[in-house]
């Protein structure tokens, strides 16, 4: 039953996919975060659904009307860098075979990441493209926070299999980058009840987080939490979500949570961390030996020998930080980080303009929680190696977008906004499938 659903809603809308691309670029949104083919149980599953939705949106956007426009922003640039950098180094690669394959895959997902960037012509484009993410990542997140309540915290909360967000830890991070979108979302509605809603989900998703028993997230949970406070237009309120959330964890959470959680101040003595601190260790010596690092897919048995402090304990790099520096050097790390500053600054850009201008609220608080949604990617990525994950080059994508609507020279008919007349409220999803 599942199957014919999902197929009768994928297949259904394909025809109208080459008409209106940015319903592909929806779809292929939808389905790269919530997964829902892996949630099947025959041939869906084992269907190309991504594939097939992604070519008939190359398609559309080729013989669609439908406006497009590509920002070569300087974000946009170091991106391009360090995928050319990436293709660069798995030319040196330890494992060439398996550095090929993720080369491909990552390649695949930028391909997509690029193609949302031509599509995200509008503010409601781009409110749009944020209510899928949330909605699809939601989904687990909602269930996760009820299946933690109703279980007492005693089994860990985790994603759907053969997906970025499998793990608990992997899920946990996307769920901490949930919650500041689905804040912008929440400062945006006017509906009462689906303001409702987002103000429930915004600790349901947090206690998800932290049914996955992750440390990282529940780092992440302490950073972003902080900066979402401070960054927040009531203070009083997101103090309120933000003690409900704390007081629930201190109900719900078992014993066992909080040993597992006290071994982030006895790292030295946890196998799991000690395994960390070796593959950063051999990143670091990876990277003094190497200019184009050991290539994707280097934490095996051969280059643990040559470089580990440790050469028996073989692990996988889980941060982001060391997994680019081992995977790509010293250069292929300088990319990722200034991508990321780039990102931040154009957020900070942003909210500047937006201070000064009646009609831009709305920029200014997509700008404020996509920084905080960054600062829960870089300290829980600090402990997981998800530096390919859709998610952030989304977010990165969503900041240029939104930059370039903001600062955009105005319709005459925008004026009475400009010269200080608040702009009539904004109603999401209304004219955002429309032709501009």
């Amino acid at each position: 039953m599942r199957d014919l659903l999902l197929a009768s809603v994928v297949f259904g809308l394909l025809p109208f996919v080459i008409k209106r691309p940015f319903w592909g670029i929806l779809m292929l949104t939808w389905l790269g975060y919530m997964n829902p083919h892996l949630l099947c149980y025959t041939f869906m599953l084992r269907s190309p659904v991504v594939m097939i939705v992604a070519i008939v949106t190359l398609v559309g956007m080729l013989v669609s009307r439908e406006a497009k426009q590509m920002i070569w922003s300087r974000e946009m640039i170091v991106l391009v860098m360090f995928v050319a950098w990436m293709a660069i180094t798995t030319t040196q690669a330890v494992y060439f075979d398996l550095a090929v394959t993720q080369l491909i895959k990552v390649c695949k997902i930028q391909i997509l990441t690029f193609m949302a960037l031509l599509m995200l012509t509008s503010r409601e484009r781009i409110h749009l493209f944020v209510w899928i993410i949330v909605l699809s990542l939601g989904f687990y997140g909602l269930k996760g926070g009820i299946f933690t309540i109703v279980h007492g915290g005693v089994f860990r909360v985790q994603g759907p299999d053969s997906s970025f967000i499998a793990g608990n830890n992997e899920l946990a991070l996307a769920l901490v980058m949930t919650i500041p979108l689905i804040r912008y979302l929440h400062l945006q509605e006017k509906r009462k009840l689906i303001k409702t809603g987002l103000a429930i989900a915004m600790p349901l998703l947090a206690i998800a987080a932290i049914g996955s028993q992750s440390r990282g997230a529940l780092v992440g949970l302490a950073l972003t939490g902080t900066l979402f406070w401070l960054k927040s237009r009531n203070k009083f309120g997101t103090a309120v979500l933000i003690a409900i959330a704390v007081v629930l964890v201190v109900l719900i959470m078992p014993a066992e949570w909080y040993q597992r959680m006290n071994t982030i101040e006895t790292y030295d003595q946890d196998a799991s961390a000690i395994g960390r601190l070796n593959a950063w260790g051999t990143a670091f010596n990876v990277a003094n030996h190497r200019v184009f690092g050991a290539g994707f897919e280097m934490w095996h048995d051969y280059v643990f020998e040559l470089y580990a402090p440790d050469p028996a304990n073989v692990r996988d790099a889980h941060s982001i930080y060391f997994k680019v520096l081992g995977e790509h050097g010293y250069i292929g790390l300088f990319l990722f980080l200034l991508m990321l500053a780039l990102t931040w600054l154009k957020c900070s850009t942003m909210i500047r303009i937006a201070k000064g201008r009646p009609d831009a609220g709305w920029a200014r608080d997509l700008a404020s929680m996509l920084q905080v949604s960054m600062v829960g990617y870089m300290s829980a990525g600090a402990f997981l190696g998800l530096c390919y994950f859709d998610y952030i080059y989304h977010l990165i994508v969503v900041a240029v977008a939104a930059h370039h609507v903001l600062t955009a020279p105005q319709p005459a008919s925008d004026a009475p906004a400009r010269s200080g007349v608040r702009a009539g409220p904004f109603v999401p999803g209304v004219g955002a499938l429309r032709r501009p």
